[in-house]
């Protein structure tokens, strides 16, 4: 099957885990798979984890195998909390980076109501049976030439060397008269001894030229960008500069089949393509026989004849010719690569006999060079433009990432791991602020091994450049020696700094670097550029937002009691969850407080030891307007309560200053009750009010469950409104419940908890435990009773006599 998909959803508990980890290891046991299955596992756990922990939903898993790749999604149903950090607040296990490390590719998708983080996997032997399947096309073609074409088809004798290392040389060297079979099956009459092979091989570059540019693939393209390439190389891909993009196997198979053609061409003992650096050095791009893989040194262009740095074809027969000693050779003749008069590169033939080649081979050669320039010329802009689009998805895809999130951590964490390895080898993410000095704020290395030595090293390197344009970085010099002798080779490193500037002002400056070797290309450094300038956007949006939560977090304390008093004869336990991420201020709020001795009222009894006060509340709306309200309830409450006023008073007086702030004030659901402990400490009389709250529920020791309060107007619509109370005898091993709408109307598709006595039938179920007990299930089930986080406030009061 080409396509085959399984998935399964698992709900917002710890053992999940477990289970997603069973159901991984089953899916891929049935499609044969055992051999990536802990890879596969260990990230699925990861991803699974990060949705328990930190989105706080169910979520679904779901293994899909397509073609030659395995691919696993893990999606949560909290499309605006971000994905855990290593480093920041992941308290175990590596988040994203065991991704990256593990998988091929992977990658984040967002919708309005659910966030999916995925990654793909190679099938066992895909790329084994990809080879086997090439072969196989090659072997029915050429059967397939012998039965349609007449020909009988004929392979010449092996080489010395080969167009390619470690491989045959290809089937091109029959002899005149013959038919031989190129690369994909296609065959071509063995040209005259006078064409010397040029002409089939015009014809077979101009064929391939024409057919050079396929469809681009954006989605896969951007995964091989994204594609982490750190053994080796320490670095991953980017847009290559010029000559070193011919790594397509259309370019790859022009250019063995240029060295292949002139070595027959000229009966030469060798032959090369070399291709041209920016900064002018040489590098191999394909050779065969005695060229086979030679190192070139520092042959560049500028130790070339002048002849050749003109355009022109040439022979030399003198040893000492730079390409000559390079490529261990006599005599060589050589064309130039041209694109637009850019020297790309050379066409080179060589011998071990002096004098082994003659003008006439020169001129051959020269015009072997003018064709394959084309075609390599056409392979280039291809590359580079599928390059481009590769990079265009992913300077997307991180715009997409750093807008997920507005923590200020996380979003410098992401930073650095969306730089390594793909940029750079290692990032180090400085922040600043108002007269202080720059902050190391995260250090992240493609090699683990050499995060510590790295990050002790900028400790105790110069200061990060306060420059305002991006520019190399020599701040390891001033570290001391000891330092840079811990550090090894990474003091060597060559070192770029990028600042960080947003609306006009800087927030920080991104480092990364490289191993002293490895230079940076001009176009890793444009898109290190690039990448920084939509950092500094979202570290600036996050640090906006952090000092947003952080207000109103404050004022949220402000509006919470700092501690609840003990109660004899009470256990009291509570809950409060607002539903923002942390930048609006809830609109529910809760209270317990002493109000004095037993001594006010109507009915209290003798010699009682003291009375309290209780409150739950819930102000129409969030934000600073309801924080207002909420802080005006709150305190009212308690000055109002000290000034030994009765509850239905309490309630009579906040309604009246809350139709006084005009259109500032806000609608508020109250419940509001004294406490007064019993002398015979058998239970509490509690009076209690509710204004357009929810009815507070009592549950007995039988596991009944009936309403405790009448139902009377809600504060902040009506006028001289006279509140009544109800008494309630809560004796020993009863339950008082009272909650906010956040609990009854918490939505399940079409479905609220509170439906159908929900919520009686869910306390009925919290027989015989404790008050901290009864609080912790029924804020589980309200967690669990809907897919998605909750959108209102959740506030709760347990009252339970003992």
């Amino acid at each position: 099957m080409d396509r085959q998909t399984a998935s399964a959803t698992f709900p917002s508990a710890a053992a999940a885990v477990a289970d997603a980890r069973r159901f991984v290891r089953k899916v891929l046991a049935d499609w044969g798979m055992d051999e990536i299955s802990d890879d596969a596992i260990l990230a699925t756990s990861e991803l699974a984890t990060n949705a328990i922990a930190y989105a706080g939903t169910s979520f679904e898993v779901t293994c899909r195998l397509e073609g030659a790749d395995v691919e696993i999604e893990v999606r949560d149903r909290h499309p605006t909390r971000g994905i855990e950090m290593p480093g920041v607040t992941a308290s175990s296990g590596r988040g994203l980076p065991s991704i990256a490390t593990l998988a091929d590719s992977w990658g984040v998708s967002y919708d309005r109501r659910t966030k999916g983080v995925w990654f793909r996997l190679p099938r066992p032997g895909a790329e084994a049976e990809a080879e086997q399947g090439h072969a196989d096309e090659r072997t029915s073609a050429a059967d397939d030439t012998d039965d349609t074409g007449g020909h009988e088809t004929e392979r010449g004798p092996e080489r010395a060397g080969s167009a390619h290392a470690g491989s045959a040389a290809p089937a091109g060297a029959a002899t005149a008269g013959e038919t031989a079979v190129l690369p994909d099956g296609i065959t071509a009459d063995r040209p005259a001894p006078s064409q010397n092979g040029a002409g089939a091989l015009r014809e077979r570059l101009r064929e391939r030229a024409a057919a050079q540019a396929p469809e681009a693939d954006p989605a896969a393209d951007a995964a091989r960008a994204v594609d982490a390439r750190v053994a080796g190389e320490g670095a991953g891909e980017v847009p290559a500069d010029g000559a070193r993009l011919l790594r397509s196997p259309a370019a790859v198979e022009s250019m063995q089949d240029g060295v292949a053609a002139v070595r027959e061409m000229l009966g030469a003992e060798g032959s090369a393509i070399l291709l041209t650096e920016r900064d002018g050095r040489f590098i191999m791009g394909a050779s065969s026989g005695t060229a086979a893989e030679l190192p070139l040194g520092e042959l560049s262009v500028a130790g070339l004849a002048p002849a050749v740095r003109a355009g022109s074809h040439w022979v030399a027969a003198d040893a000492a010719d730079p390409i000559a000693v390079a490529l261990r050779a006599r005599s060589v003749t050589a064309a130039p690569l041209e694109s637009q008069g850019r020297l790309t590169g050379l066409l080179v033939a060589v011998s071990s006999s002096a004098g082994g080649f003659t003008e006439s081979d020169a001129v051959r050669t020269g015009r072997l060079a003018e064709e394959l320039s084309l075609s390599l010329e056409k392979a280039r802009v291809g590359e580079l433009e599928r390059s481009w689009r590769g990079w265009l998805s992913f300077v997307a895809e991180a715009s997409d990432l750093l807008a997920g999130t507005l923590d200020q951590e996380r979003t410098m964490a992401l930073v650095a791991q969306l730089v390594v390895p793909r940029l750079a080898t290692w990032c180090a993410v400085y922040t600043d602020a108002e007269a202080e000095p720059a902050r190391l704020a995260y250090v992240w290395h493609a090699d683990e091994n050499l995060a510590d030595g790295l990050r002790a090293l900028l400790d105790q390197a110069g200061p990060a450049p306060a420059t305002d344009a991006p520019g190399p970085w020599h701040g390891f010099a001033d570290a001391p020696a000891d330092v840079r002798a811990a550090a090894g080779d990474t003091a060597a490193d060559q070192v770029y700094a990028f600042p960080l500037i947003a609306r006009g002002r800087r927030t920080g400056t991104i480092v990364i670097g490289r191993p002293a070797g490895d230079r940076f290309a001009r176009s890793a450094i444009e898109l290190a550029e690039e990448l920084s300038r939509r950092a500094a956007l979202a570290v600036d949006n996050a640090r906006l937002f952090s000092a947003q939560t952080a207000m109103s977090s404050a004022l949220q304390r402000s509006l919470l009691p700092p501690a609840i008093p003990e109660i004899p004869g009470l256990e009291v336990a509570v809950v409060y969850e607002p539903a923002g991420e942390g930048s609006e201020v809830g609109g529910d709020f809760y209270d317990v407080f002493e109000s004095g001795p037993g001594t006010g009222g109507p009915a209290l009894e003798e010699n009682a030891p003291g009375r309290w006060r209780f409150a739950i509340g819930d102000v129409c709306g969030t934000g600073p307007e309801a924080a207002a309200v909420t802080g005006l309830a709150r305190h009212a409450l308690r000055i109002l309560a000290a000034e030994e006023m009765s509850v239905p008073d309490v309630l009579g007086r906040l309604n009246r200053l809350i139709l006084g702030e005009g259109e500032r004030g806000r609608l508020l659901t109250l419940l509001h009750g004294e406490i007064t402990a019993r002398r015979a400490r058998d239970g509490v009389t509690i009076r209690l009010s509710s204004a357009g709250h929810p009815p507070p529920l009592i549950l007995d020791p039988r596991g009944d469950v009936r309403e405790a309060a009448s139902a009377q107007p809600l504060l902040g619509v009506f006028d001289d409104v006279d509140f009544t109370t109800d008494t309630v005898e809560l004796r020993r091993g009863e339950v008082l419940l009272c909650v906010t709408d956040g609990v009854t109307e918490r939505r399940s598709g079409g479905r609220l908890l509170g439906d159908g006595n929900g919520l009686e039938r869910l306390l009925a179920g919290c027989t015989g435990l404790s008050a901290g007990a009864v609080a912790a299930r029924i804020q589980r089930a309200v967690r669990d009773f809907g897919p998605e986080p909750s959108n209102d406030d959740v506030a709760l009061i347990v009252l339970r006599a003992s």
